[in-house]
């Protein structure tokens, strides 16, 4: 067995209670648990909480032939008295409904946040968001597109988004990620995958 896979699965943890704690705009699960310990035996009774949340998806956004990046800048209360300002400079991202296609979500997104079109989706990774805390599934991609008439502001009233659009030059974006404009998680795996991957994504688009 691979030092990659875990030893324990689904039959060394116990459930013992859950409950919906608090269902807003956030909804929370209280549970108690307990788990195989890895020097034998159970542990104690734990108390958690989780933030339970369907899959979402965020989209890089690269024209190859403009070398442009396309990101938005929207108000993130997360980090209200955390930076100097609370618009972050961000990929397009959004929910999906339980069983709905992602590939689909993420054309849908990028329409709602930048009203543009994406001619190709490719896919980057999967990775749980913060799997301490939360149950949110995250798959990221690259959005092949035209960004000649990219730029704006869009969003959703009835979901109160307030989104600019933001064109940049491919190296002003990766000098951004470097100077930590770019501090969240999605942009930051994405650009650096971007990095390691886009002479082979030119090779194999023209």
């Amino acid at each position: 067995m691979s030092k990659l896979e875990a030893e324990f699965g689904e039959t060394d943890y116990k459930i013992l209670s859950r409950e919906r704690g608090f269902a807003g705009f956030l909804k929370v699960d209280i549970l108690k648990l307990k788990h195989r310990l890895f020097e034998g035996g159970w542990s104690a009774e734990i108390n958690r909480e989780i933030m339970v949340r369907e899959g979402a998806v965020g989209v890089l956004l690269f024209d190859p032939k403009r070398d442009e990046i396309v990101l938005v800048r929207q108000f993130r209360v997360g980090l209200l008295n955390q930076i100097k300002t609370p618009w972050a400079l961000e990929l397009v991202a959004g929910m999906a409904n339980l069983g709905e296609d992602l590939d689909q979500v993420a054309m849908r997104e990028v329409k709602e946040e930048t009203n543009c079109e994406v001619s190709k989706l490719i896919k980057i990774c999967d990775y749980f968001n913060s799997p301490g805390i939360s149950s949110e599934k995250v798959r990221l991609y690259l959005g092949i597109m035209d960004s000649e008439n990219a730029g704006g502001v869009y969003g959703l009233d009835k979901e109160n988004e307030d989104i600019e659009v933001v064109v940049l030059p491919y190296d002003e974006a990766i000098s951004g990620l470097n100077n930590g404009f770019l501090a969240n998680a999605m942009s930051i795996i994405a650009l650096q995958w971007l990095e390691l991957n886009k002479f082979n994504i030119l090779k194999k688009l023209f």
